[in-house]
């Protein structure tokens, strides 16, 4: 590639760019700008010649147009080894731009900020800069194109030591940021305008930054790698600092975020282990996160054994202690103190993340599924007790309440057909994934390690016929939490009146798929 003459800079983020434009002045580049940025770097003391200047056409419509110019385009889009192109280039003095550097007014910034108004968005709306940009990366063996200010030093390190020059590995690889930060921010657009008028809209833009690549996949002969929505603030395993440990696998990375995602249920100190993407424990405590793990692991010790484990207070050196007692996979949670660190890091293997504080879930417009040649799009699952109905001659207990609303939010996380024992504050067993109901009712119970006698029972969806209350009363359960619906619902609260059990309803079903 030919040497770097003439560079044109366009900036909304101003960040790092006076240092590169007086690199570029030193290395004896000419400089073309347009408005903020050209003013700026004229007060630094930077040579500076306008786009207006370069094209003889003004800026005009509010600066809605200034560098939609052949002038421009042809500038950037001719091939420098195009004998045609370069004739018609010096036919119409159009001086070769070798360079540009623009990134896009901050419309995704925008659209995030609370009462942003359609107005402010459409205003934010860049046309020149995508042009530009995509005009130099498409002739990207001639021109050098940077979106990103992280790539400033890297470029000026390069023309140094080649004399001027950009290499055309590091034109490529830039070109390709271009063109993915083009789409996404057209996608942002896109589904923006979209949403305004409808909740799905005819069209829906998705992109995702790769994180890093994972060693395998769900199984060792699949490759795999982590892929990250951006601008998520509310805690997520994608944007959780991994304090020590080995690298996070697939399993792990879906792991911790069923974990994550069902200790964000509770506002008391609670504590959960997951295995297979199953909760095998759940438990929340008035007296101390200790209590809360210690609780959780007794649901059941031997599933919970390399299990992955999800806190939603910070950790102190007591719960390390109780945590690094047994194998565990993973640990997630809002913070650690220092003696719980020191503790952890005794299981050099134990990937340690942490997480911004829990604060319930925040808002979200979709939750999405991938399916083979499709995507599934619904609104996010969310518990609500507002619609409880008591349908049996037995009312349950204000105790009783508190403990059906626990199981119910345990159900929820636990992949159908799911049926979930519970006394107030902890699992008593659990049954999922079962394509018979009744079979998870009779697993639950299989798989308690505590007493059911006297525990509450949660149901994904409604029982289709009462054998599952049947083995719920043989299990010794005082309550039931079901949404209800099913045609046989008289015969299933009957059954329940006959056990002189207390059922409720919720109208609301939490399958998991």
């Amino acid at each position: 590639m030919a040497k770097i003459k003439r560079a044109l800079i366009s900036v909304s983020d101003k960040k790092g760019i006076e240092q590169l434009a007086k690199s570029l002045n030193e290395m004896g580049v000419e400089i073309l700008s347009t408005g903020g940025t050209a003013s700026l770097l004229k007060k630094e003391g930077i040579p500076v010649l306008s786009v207006s200047e370069y094209t003889g056409f003004p800026e005009m419509l509010d600066g809605r147009v200034k560098t939609l110019h052949p002038k421009i385009h042809g500038a950037l889009l001719g091939i420098r080894s195009n004998k045609e192109h370069v004739k018609k280039m010096e036919e119409f003095n159009i001086k070769p731009i070798d360079m540009v550097i623009v990134n896009l007014y901050p419309f995704e910034e925008t659209i995030a900020k609370e009462g942003c108004t359609l107005i402010e968005a459409i205003e934010n709306i860049d046309i020149g800069g995508p042009t530009m940009l995509r005009s130099a990366a498409k002739n990207y063996n001639d021109v050098t194109v940077i979106i990103d200010p992280e790539d400033y030093d890297e470029v000026q390190k390069e023309m140094k030591e080649k004399g001027g020059n950009v290499s055309s590995e590091t034109n490529f690889r830039l070109a390709k940021k271009v063109f993915q930060t083009t789409a996404r921010y057209d996608g942002a657009i896109s589904n923006y305008l979209g949403s305004l008028e409808e909740k799905f809209p005819r069209t829906l833009s998705l992109q995702f930054e790769k994180s890093q690549d994972l060693r395998y996949g769900e199984n060792p002969h699949q490759k795999a790698a982590f892929y990250k929505e951006r601008g998520i603030e509310s805690p997520c395993v994608s944007n959780a600092t991994q304090l020590q440990g080995k690298e996070l696998s697939f399993n792990n990375i879906l792991d911790l975020d069923a974990a994550l995602q069902t200790v964000n249920e509770f506002q008391e100190t609670a504590a959960v282990i997951i295995k297979h993407n199953n909760p095998c424990g759940v438990a929340i405590s008035d007296k101390s996160l200790p209590d809360a793990y210690c609780k959780a692991k007794q649901c059941d010790p031997t599933s919970a054994f390399g299990g992955v484990v999800g806190l939603n207070q910070k950790v102190d050196s007591n719960t390390a202690k109780e945590i690094t007692s047994t194998f565990i996979e993973a640990l997630i949670a809002p913070g650690y103190d220092e003696d719980a660190l020191k503790i952890l890091k005794e299981k050099k293997d134990l990937r340690v993340l942490q997480v911004p504080p829990l604060k319930g879930y925040a808002k979200r417009v979709h939750d999405m599924k991938k399916v083979l040649g499709g995507l599934l799009v619904q609104d996010l699952d969310m518990v609500d007790f507002k619609s409880l109905e008591v349908v049996t001659k037995r009312k349950p207990t204000e105790e009783d309440l508190k403990a059906l609303r626990f199981a119910w939010k345990v159900c929820k996380h636990v992949k159908s057909n799911a049926i979930v024992y519970t006394t107030s504050d902890q699992v008593v067993g659990i049954g999922a994934g079962q394509m018979s109901r009744v079979d998870s009712s009779n697993i639950a119970v299989m798989k308690a390690c505590l007493p059911t006698e006297g525990s509450v029972l949660a149901s994904d969806a409604m029982f289709p016929f009462r054998d599952g209350v049947d083995a719920a009363a043989k299990a010794g359960v005082k309550a039931i939490i079901q949404p209800g619906g099913s045609i046989r619902d008289e015969e299933i609260i009957d059954a329940a009146n006959e056990h002189n059990i207390a059922m409720v309803f919720t109208k609301m079903r939490h399958f998991r798929h």
